[in-house]
């Protein structure tokens, strides 16, 4: 992998409030490896491909819908390199012909293997099995997240960014808040807005990083991967008012409550917020796929 030539733009988005916002846009960055992947997956690479393996694989983590999984076959077909997408969920195996991001998955070469939610949820166990079998393999984390990760994190961060008070990012498995945690300027404060429950996530970041300058909000909106009407409205009126689309689990979520919070005056006046944009765009084909089914309004 190599560092895109192109220059990532920060734009601000256009409020009457007594604050500036701003999103830098690493969705961007690549069509389909996009955002935060690009770079989580960037250092795990390059590092993996200079121990020139013999016979290289990359496995990896996710659910159905899945960004993570969704670059790393597009990174594996890009690159001519055999991937392997350990999907949780043994149920969606017999039906992942109707999942769009499995299918695009398998059109990039990636083999798929579905395991139950039990075996899913002891991936230390089944890591070490894998490695077992796959001695040469790379095997990522779930999400990508680990130490080479949050240095490529880093690359998100360069002079264009300092001059902002706070950082955003939604949050995970934790691994793009470490990054800027552990890279920004020593007066940044970096807010994530955790998608997920997880008690265990401060705690799971605070190990990725040696400062602490981070905090955590609440963005699940009922949880990981749910969306409700008024996801669907913010992120349709935000793409109509700003022209940027967002997806429903990650950056849209979060540009919500961003917003909930300058309305009820949390950044204290002339604040500088900067939000990442950290791709995932894949993702709405999946989730109108849903709503669809549920005779709900869709992302557009």
């Amino acid at each position: 992998m190599k560092v895109p030539e192109i220059q990532i733009p920060i734009v601000e988005i256009p409020i009457e409030k007594k604050v500036k916002l701003f999103m830098k846009r690493e969705d961007l960055i690549h069509p389909e490896i996009s955002g935060n992947k690009h770079w989580k997956l960037f250092f795990n690479i390059n590092n993996y491909l200079d121990l020139k393996p013999e016979n290289p694989l990359i496995i990896t983590f996710g659910g159905a819908f899945s960004n993570h999984i969704s670059a790393v076959s597009a990174l594996g077909n890009q690159f001519n390199l055999k991937t392997l997408g350990i999907i949780r969920g043994e149920e969606i195996g017999k039906k992942w012909k109707e999942n769009p991001t499995l299918v695009y998955a398998k059109r990039n070469g990636m083999n798929l293997k579905f395991v139950t939610r039990e075996e899913y949820r002891h991936k230390e166990k089944l890591t070490e099995f894998l490695k077992q079998e796959f001695p040469e393999a790379l095997i990522i984390p779930e999400g990508g997240t680990n130490r080479n990760a949050v240095q490529g994190i880093k690359m998100m961060l360069n002079n264009d960014t300092k001059d902002f008070d706070y950082l955003c990012t939604a949050v995970g498995t934790g691994g793009t808040l470490a990054g800027l945690s552990e890279f920004c300027e020593d007066n940044q404060e970096v807010i994530g807005f955790k998608v997920v429950e997880d008690d265990s996530l401060e705690e799971k970041i605070s190990k990725l990083t040696s400062k602490r300058n981070f905090h955590l909000t609440d963005a699940a909106f009922g949880g990981y991967g749910k969306i409700n009407d008024e996801n669907v409205r913010f992120i349709n009126d935000f793409k109509a008012k700003y022209e940027i689309p967002l997806e429903p689990i990650y950056t849209g979520k979060m540009m919500q409550k961003v917003f909930e919070m300058i309305d009820a005056g949390y950044f204290p006046e002339g604040s500088k917020i900067l939000c990442f944009h950290t791709g995932g765009l894949q993702g709405i084909e999946g989730a109108n796929l849903l709503l669809q089914k549920q005779n709900r309004n869709l992302i557009i």
